[in-house]
């Protein structure tokens, strides 16, 4: 009699799973449709946005990155859509809410390194630099060697390899002397007191003319700052028609010479600095006459 009771309890809850399973199969065969769907769109959209991020983005990792994104979400969307269809919508629920206290605390770990993640991706949008680019961060200068999501690698003029976490580069200024195409080089020069201004600016803007690597295009420019202690000086502006740092320093030494040699041969003076010492000699006395008297107080 049990087993009977038991077999029947059996068959009949066998019965109501076949009808349920017999009542869903429309929404089953709607269910998989949309994920399928969801699923060719998406492959769809991710090729169409990895060719849209490329016309911002140089970084491929961040490209691919974005592009599987939005492959996510729409696969995420396509899912969803189908769970709704077979009325699981709360257990999608509560398995997201799971998810976003796992994700709250896995955030509050790993906080720096979503900082530099986030600032890369950031950076690579932005496009403050690009490899090679002689830059100056947090006064280090050096060449880009590498952009990743999470730092930056230079190569000082030094030689060292130097690698930057990307949210000290995103949060400070960065100087990029590739940008432009040129530099700019300012060399303080002073000449005498005694020497016409006029004659000077001619000749040493003259001497820099013949630069090898100086910008035609560009003037270069000569401005008195200031009388100083042994000389007047003045500051000269020469801009330069390339960017890296070994034509820089080349430069700025050939144009040191030119004007030295330039200097000479018009007889225009480069002081030395002057130091007055004070021997308590009073005003028409001369330092020999003063040691003159000492010597003959001693021979008195």
């Amino acid at each position: 009699m049990n087993l009977e009771k038991a077999y029947g309890l059996i068959v009949e809850k066998l019965t109501s799973w076949l009808n349920d399973l017999v009542s869903l199969l429309p929404n089953l065969a709607v269910a998989a449709i949309v994920v399928i769907l969801g699923f060719f769109l998406s492959g769809i959209l991710k090729r169409y946005a990895l060719k849209m991020v490329r016309r911002f983005s140089k970084l491929e990792t961040v490209n691919r990155l974005f592009a599987s994104f939005v492959y996510i979400v729409g696969a995420g969307i396509a899912v969803f859509t189908a769970l709704d269809i077979l009325d699981l919508d709360k257990a999608v629920t509560s398995a997201l809410a799971g998810a976003g206290i796992i994700g709250l605390a896995l955030a509050f770990a790993f906080q720096d390194i979503a900082t530099n993640f986030i600032s890369g991706v950031f950076m690579s949008f932005r496009r403050p630099f690009n490899v090679d680019d002689l830059v100056k961060i947090n006064d280090s200068l050096g060449r880009i060697e590498a952009i990743n999501l999470r730092d930056t690698t230079i190569i000082t003029l030094q030689g060292q390899r130097l690698i930057i976490p990307n949210k000290m580069i995103f949060q400070n200024a960065i100087e990029n002397f590739t940008s432009t195409g040129r530099r700019r080089l300012d060399l303080a020069v002073g000449v005498s007191y005694g020497d016409d201004l006029q004659k000077v600016k001619d000749i040493t803007l003259d001497a820099v003319s013949s630069l090898q690597a100086r910008d035609n295009t560009m003037e270069t420019e000569l401005f008195y700052e200031e009388f100083g202690d042994s000389s007047i000086n003045f500051i000269i502006h020469i801009w330069v028609n390339a960017t890296d740092q070994r034509t820089y320093i080349a430069a700025r030494s050939e144009a040191i010479m030119k004007i030295k040699r330039a200097y000479d041969a018009a007889d225009i003076t480069i002081p030395f600095p002057i130091r007055t010492l004070d021997f308590g000699i009073k005003g028409g006395k001369t330092l020999t006459d003063m040691q003159l008297n000492m010597a003959e107080r001693g021979n008195a």
